[in-house]
């Protein structure tokens, strides 16, 4: 069913559909028109074209979809761009290997679907009936693009979405909906003349501002990637062994991150607990038992052994500075 809205209807189901967000523990909602990307297909076209991406070859499939919403879910007017918070209360010490802070929950696919659909079914009980669908990382959707015409938020150098005075530690969903709202006016940069991103990258994966080299990228080579890992970047681990947050780390507005309160996101006590000499040791059963509900999943077991037998030889080489 599709619906066309006079504007104090837009007005009123939007706010209510925000409203909605927030009481589900949503950080932030916004609504963006569903249209074509315009010049942003060109911006990511020639990141592929660069071979930037490596061999995440899937960025490559549904160029059109990916361009178009409405040719990804037809009669999709509307797109519901969310942000969920999930800097952890508690982190694991500076003496252990370290994982990316996303990862310290359970599976952020899981836990964000189950508030989209909560979110979907919110609005067919108190809003109006619609149709549509909801996404968070499956599917050909440019989130960080929605999130910023939504008004979330702007694309920082660092190529993550920040979000004014609270920063990027945050997951983004959306849900595509075949009714017209009101839309939110998308915010203008907030970088300036900042480069500490840049910066702080240990491998220079960011090249320039606003692009990311997946080939030389930490996050990439310890998670994505199936391969070994080159040496001049295994070089500049140091304690990684799951993904890298140095250029979120850096930047200032993440100054204003404030600790998430959703259960389902914060570590286990044995995940925090786990020594150096735990990890070196670590089974694959155990494996399996840590990891069974988490993201950390994706590298599988060999991909992790791997990533630690890396940050290990390292932390016996004196790195040149």
């Amino acid at each position: 069913m599709s619906l066309s809205c006079c504007e104090e209807e837009k007005s009123l189901y939007s706010n209510k559909i925000k409203a909605g967000a927030l009481s589900l523990g949503f950080s932030v909602c916004g609504i963006a028109p569903a249209d074509n990307v315009g010049r942003y297909a060109d911006y990511f076209k020639n990141g592929l074209a660069t071979g930037n991406h490596a061999d995440m070859t899937y960025l490559e499939c549904h160029f059109d979809k990916r361009c178009d919403p409405r040719l990804l879910v037809e009669g999709t007017r509307s797109i519901i761009s969310v942000a969920l918070n999930y800097y952890p209360q508690h982190r694991l010490g500076k003496d252990q290997y370290q994982f990316a802070l996303y990862a310290y929950g359970k599976d952020y696919h899981q836990v964000m679907h189950r508030k989209l659909n909560s979110l979907f079914a919110y609005i067919n009980k108190e809003v109006h009936p619609v149709n549509g669908r909801v996404f968070c990382d499956t599917a050909p959707v440019l989130e960080r693009y929605w999130a910023w015409r939504a008004g979330l938020g702007w694309i920082g150098k660092n190529t993550q979405l920040i979000i004014p005075r609270a920063g990027s530690f945050f997951f983004l969903g959306e849900l595509f909906l075949d009714i017209e709202l009101e839309y939110n006016i998308p915010l203008r940069n907030h970088c300036g003349n900042c480069t500490q991103c840049l910066d702080s990258c240990p491998t220079e994966a960011l090249e320039q501002p606003y692009k990311l080299n997946a080939r030389k990228c930490l996050s990439y080579l310890t998670i994505e990637n199936r391969g070994g890992i080159p040496v001049a970047q295994a070089q500049r681990l140091g304690n990684k062994i799951y993904g890298c947050d140095e250029c979120q780390k850096a930047c200032p507005w993440n100054r204003f991150a404030i600790p998430c309160n959703i259960p389902d996101l914060q570590p286990c006590p044995t995940f925090l607990q786990m020594k150096k000499d735990d990890w070196e040791a670590l089974t694959e059963e155990q494996y399996k038992t840590l990891f069974k509900e988490s993201a950390v999943k994706r590298v599988k077991y060999e991909g992790l052994k791997r990533n630690i037998k890396a940050a290990e030889k390292q932390s016996t080489i004196e790195l040149p500075v």
